[in-house]
């Protein structure tokens, strides 16, 4: 197994950077080749989220598409793949961002009784006490 960090995925799914996109493109060959899986971890998930939205202007439903599009390529694997997807729909449905989400459900997979939070955007969602 190999890790991709967030730039790597960016360059992937943006093809923003030709000489980047390839190197990405080849590690990623390179490990299927090898029948290695490539790790993305819940941080480049909630910074995968971010980049999209903030510098490339890129819509939560896009979001979503491009995520899905990650867990369903064989080639990638995933911290916990039902805490990802229990993100995923949560942020569907909610106003938080996907970091937001994997966060609270973080912390309850760990014994957390609530995850404190100043976003009143996360307000009435089960596991988040807003204050």
């Amino acid at each position: 197994m190999i890790a991709f960090d967030t730039n790597l995925v960016v360059r992937l799914m943006v093809e923003d950077d030709e000489r980047q996109t390839g190197l990405a493109l080849g590690l990623l060959e390179e490990a299927a080749e090898r029948d290695e899986q490539v790790f993305l971890s819940d941080i480049v998930l909630s910074e995968l989220e971010w980049v999209l939205e903030s510098a490339y202007g890129v819509p939560r439903g896009r979001i979503l598409t491009a995520i899905g599009v990650l867990q369903s390529d064989g080639r990638f694997c995933f911290d916990d793949p039902s805490r990802v997807n229990a993100a995923l729909e949560f942020y569907r449905k909610g106003k938080g961002d996907l970091s937001d989400y994997l966060l609270g459900l973080q912390g309850e997979a760990v014994g957390a009784r609530t995850t404190f939070t100043f976003d009143r955007g996360l307000r009435g969602n089960a596991g988040f006490t807003v204050i």
